[in-house]
């Protein structure tokens, strides 16, 4: 009686080929570690708490740092495809924030500067009566 467990060379090769094949198709699926963007997002969140982003756009800002909490976790536990994503939201919230903070910073200088213009014409209008 034949023993019918055993594979036959073509059976091999073709298990041999799906196992290749699998090996290769789940290394491109990874996502590498995202070190270069959490460092650049790391750089963004801080640069918006040096324009004033903490005091001048907290929900942006806080949104940023949460964010970018959350990705340090995820690199934490080596999921870097959710590392990624958090770090890319957490650069836009910061630079959002960083946006609207000098843009608050701006908008309080053109009140001051229309201010001392109005107090400089009523000044020029005193004199001249």
């Amino acid at each position: 009686m034949p023993n019918n467990s055993r594979l036959k060379p073509y059976q091999m090769q073709i298990v041999s080929l799906f196992m290749v094949g699998s090996i290769l198709l789940s290394g491109c699926a990874t996502t590498p570690p995202p070190v270069e963007l959490i460092a650049v997002s790391k750089a963004a969140v801080n640069d918006a708490n040096l324009a004033g982003a903490n005091e001048l756009a907290p929900v942006q800002y806080k949104s940023a740092v949460e964010k970018m909490d959350g990705a340090e976790v995820a690199m934490a536990k080596k999921d870097f495809a959710l590392a990624k994503q958090l770090a890319e939201q957490a650069q836009v919230d910061a630079k959002l924030a960083m946006a609207m903070a000098r843009s608050a910073k701006a908008k309080k200088a053109a009140d001051a500067l229309q201010e001392d213009s109005r107090v400089l014409s009523q000044e020029i209008g005193r004199k001249t009566k």
